[in-house]
């Protein structure tokens, strides 16, 4: 099951074409940062990360629409790395950075 914010949790929520606009996060291991990047390169969207490095990970954000969450977290098992590793939250509320 995947959930959503929906526009009545949150008022501060923003929409466009494609459904709400929302925050995405993956945390990662520092080695596998480059592998991370070509699979958020090859999704049918553009995306714009920003990188949050800690010692022990790196934490990749960018803003996405709800609709398109579905694709990230098949693109991320499809190469192996963990789906539950996505963080989704609105856009206006971003998800802590580590």
């Amino acid at each position: 099951m995947t959930a959503y914010p929906t526009a009545a949790a949150d008022a501060t929520a923003l929409f466009g074409r494609q459904g709400q606009l929302v925050s995405l996060g993956i945390a990662a291991e520092p080695r596998l940062l480059e592998d991370l990047l070509e699979v958020l390169a090859s999704l049918d969207f553009p995306v714009n990360p920003q990188l949050y490095h800690r010692p022990a990970q790196v934490f990749v954000e960018f803003p996405a629409y709800a609709s398109q969450v579905d694709q990230v977290r098949s693109a991320l098992r499809s190469t192996g790395f963990d789906p539950g590793s996505l963080q989704v939250c609105g856009i206006l509320a971003r998800p802590a950075a580590g």
